[in-house]
């Protein structure tokens, strides 16, 4: 046999033995597994108690009027703040003198503590002037550890806080509120607390 057919068979050989092994089938172990994953948002749910914080008449000045409430977290996220936005109505009575002041001038929030932080003022002023600002009622800037709680208002927990308002006795002739009546509007905004890793 001459070299060339040699060299063709074992070439031809060679290729079948290639094509077996390519075609033919491999016994080995294996094993998979699944995983899964989910993302629920938390929830963040204010709740006060009462709603009406305060309903008094025949106020005169020098008069004042104290009220407690609460304020609930009853959602799944903690709140970092609990901010605070006043706004009201001035009702002018038919027949009464016209006003040329503001009602809300004369209201002093005599002041707004939250007993279950530090034992502070968290606002004294007019509600007037709170109209323009938003104070935090669960602010803690003193905190005391084993005293009282941090800032914020955990996912369950609650705060109750005391209020005073007074019709400030100016000593002047105020006769142009006699009659009128104020509508009080308080809203508290819950924020979240920082993102953590979960």
């Amino acid at each position: 046999m001459g070299i060339k057919k040699t060299l063709g068979f074992g070439v031809a050989a060679a290729a079948l033995g290639l094509s077996l092994i390519g075609g033919g089938t491999f016994a080995y172990f294996s094993d998979s597994v699944q995983t899964t994953g989910t993302f629920a948002a938390g929830t963040l749910d204010l709740d006060a108690s009462p709603t009406a914080i305060i309903d008094v008449s025949n106020l005169k000045p020098g008069d004042g009027a104290t009220r407690t409430f609460k304020l609930l977290n009853k959602g799944t996220l903690d709140i970092s703040k609990v901010k605070l936005v006043t706004t009201y109505d001035v009702v002018n009575q038919a027949g009464a003198p016209a006003n040329t002041d503001d009602f809300g001038k004369h209201i002093l929030v005599k002041f707004l503590t939250n007993v279950d932080k530090t034992d502070e003022v968290i606002y004294q002023t007019t509600l007037y002037d709170l109209q323009q600002k938003t104070p935090d009622a669960v602010e803690n800037s003193f905190y005391l550890p084993f005293v009282d709680e941090r800032a914020g208002l955990k996912a369950g927990d609650s705060d109750n806080l005391i209020v005073r308002f007074e019709f400030v006795d100016n000593g002047e002739d105020q006769n142009q509120f006699q009659g009128d009546a104020l509508s009080l509007k308080w809203t508290f905004n819950a924020v979240q607390g920082n993102g953590s890793e979960k």
